[in-house]
């Protein structure tokens, strides 16, 4: 296993402030204390070469579980484990073996052309001359980053930063990336650009990927698993097919009978008709049909059909779902 989280916990302490005059005095003299709990005992692990989509609403616990797995924080409780190394108890290994990008941040210097950033970190990290050619040239190709990497970072647009900040972070060729919400407010092209930067970094360079979005088209085209958190617990962890089976069982099937019955009476075990219109039908799921799959294939097998419609929950349908559940089975108000 490349990163291992057992119980994972952090609570944040904060200052309660009193309303009023003498409530300011008195929380300076005898401060009231809160406790947050960000993270409540997670526990998953990723293997070598795997693209995971770290997942959750806002405020779920998605970046205080990153800043941990990059040592940026320090767990309240529980382990982690990031390539056999506990990353707040030894920060400089860690930082080796890791990459990070965090879309809202940049790890290059404002007012320095991209290209003396890169240059500035292949010194810190010890990246040999020939190395560094090699990785500029293979990043370029990827993202074209030579276009604009003689401009100050301060006058590079949102997706030409990321892109810099991406080769940034696999200058000295880690083993795990940790990416959260890289792709916030790029235009298509460039999302599709780096995504499929990433799934070469995956598929060729047998990377480990760890990714938080809000894009669920990202998803869908990236992740082989995920991760789904929500008031700092676990949700879900498994595939898309598995969290659709688990969560998006409100699928249609449409369907146009070739030859509809006499009487008018549709039945097809495991199935319910929701709407018909003439030999149009409308089926959903029932007591039996696990998936619109097996919901064709009842229907095939009882009547001819010259049209057919399958209509899913589309991913983000889906998650909603298993957050609501999820918050249902908590008792916590909308």
């Amino acid at each position: 296993m490349n990163i291992v989280a057992r119980d994972l916990t952090k609570i944040f302490h904060t200052i309660v402030r009193r309303p009023g005059f003498i409530g300011g005095l008195t929380s300076l003299v005898a401060p009231a204390r809160a406790a947050k709990t960000a993270v409540d005992g997670v526990s998953f692990s990723v293997d070598e070469g795997e693209l995971l989509a770290f997942l959750g609403p806002n405020g779920a616990g998605k970046s205080t579980t990153i800043k941990m797995l990059t040592g940026i924080l320090v767990p309240s409780s529980g382990e982690v484990e990031v390539a056999g190394i506990a990353p707040h108890r030894d920060r400089e290994r860690n930082a080796r073996n890791i990459g990070a990008v965090f879309g809202q941040r940049t790890q290059l210097w404002w007012d320095l052309p991209a290209r003396e950033s890169l240059a500035i970190l292949r010194d810190i990290f010890n990246v040999n001359a020939e190395d560094y050619r090699r990785r500029l040239r293979e990043f370029d190709e990827l993202l074209e980053l030579s276009e604009f990497w003689d401009t100050r970072v301060r006058h590079l647009s949102l997706g030409q930063r990321v892109r810099c900040d991406l080769a940034a972070a696999l200058l000295h060729d880690p083993r795990i990336v940790f990416l959260d919400e890289p792709t916030i407010g790029m235009d298509v092209v460039v999302k599709e650009q780096v995504r499929e930067f990433l799934r070469y970094q995956v598929d060729k360079r047998g990377r480990t990927v760890v990714l938080t979005t809000h894009d669920m088209t990202e998803v869908d085209k990236l992740a082989e698993r995920m991760v789904l958190i929500n008031h700092g617990r676990l949700v879900f962890d498994g595939s898309l097919a598995e969290l659709r089976t688990r969560f998006g069982d409100t699928w249609q099937v449409h369907v146009t009978l070739a030859e509809p019955p006499a009487t008018g009476d549709v039945e097809v075990p495991g199935l319910r008709v929701l709407r018909q219109d003439g030999p149009r039908f409308v089926f959903g799921p029932g007591d039996g049909a696990t998936s619109p799959q097996d919901a064709l294939r009842r229907i095939i097998e009882r009547y001819a059909i010259t049209d057919l419609a399958i209509e899913e929950n589309d991913l983000e349908d889906v998650m909603r779902l298993a957050y609501l559940q999820h918050r249902s089975d908590l008792d916590v108000p909308a």
